[in-house]
């Protein structure tokens, strides 16, 4: 397939930086998706001489498609938990997991989820992956390029600060000081 307007070309060469990029953004199942629907776009563009720089062009669009993925996962997931809320099955992470067990309702959601993301990049990747997709303490390793125990630590730091988050969130909420 030949593009008169040369973006493959572009696209080819930033192939494995779009890779690595959206990578950062999303679980590795979902990156080829991710790739070849920027390629699409890509493709689609009629005129290059507007974009200054088209792999970084590239690369942005990878970006904000892999976070535009997030987002939709995220919707999703609200969708599914608040359903199961309504039909009395609502039921997350484990029996000692108390942070999360709180998170029972549409507004209480949207804190959790607020919460996560005020969560450092890294710990947050850690925490979503492991109690959004499931992933195993060693794939979060892998997938991060950090040890285990430093995924341990990400995943204990996310329940602490989303706990300490939330409780102060619905002290202020409720009209109780933030340290009452």
């Amino acid at each position: 397939m030949h593009y008169s307007n040369g973006m493959e070309r572009i696209y080819f060469k930033a192939l494995g930086l779009m890779r690595r990029t959206v990578g950062r953004v999303v679980p590795p199942d979902d990156v080829e998706d991710i790739v070849q629907e920027t390629y699409v776009k890509a493709c689609q563009i009629q005129d290059l001489r507007q974009i200054r720089n088209p792999q970084s062009f590239l690369l942005k669009m990878a970006r904000n498609l892999a976070l535009d993925h997030v987002k939709r996962a995220e919707y999703r997931l609200a969708t599914s938990m608040t359903q199961l809320a309504g039909d009395g099955e609502f039921e997350i992470g484990s029996e000692n997991d108390s942070t999360l067990d709180c998170v029972s309702g549409d507004q209480e959601f949207a804190l959790f989820c607020e919460a996560v993301r005020h969560l450092p990049q890294q710990c947050r990747r850690a925490f979503v992956l492991k109690k959004v997709y499931g992933y195993s303490q060693k794939e979060i390793a892998a997938e991060l390029s950090i040890s285990e125990s430093t995924v341990e630590k990400h995943i204990a730091t996310g329940l602490l600060k989303a706990r300490q988050f939330m409780h102060a969130k619905v002290g202020v909420i409720q009209g109780r000081g933030r340290y009452e």
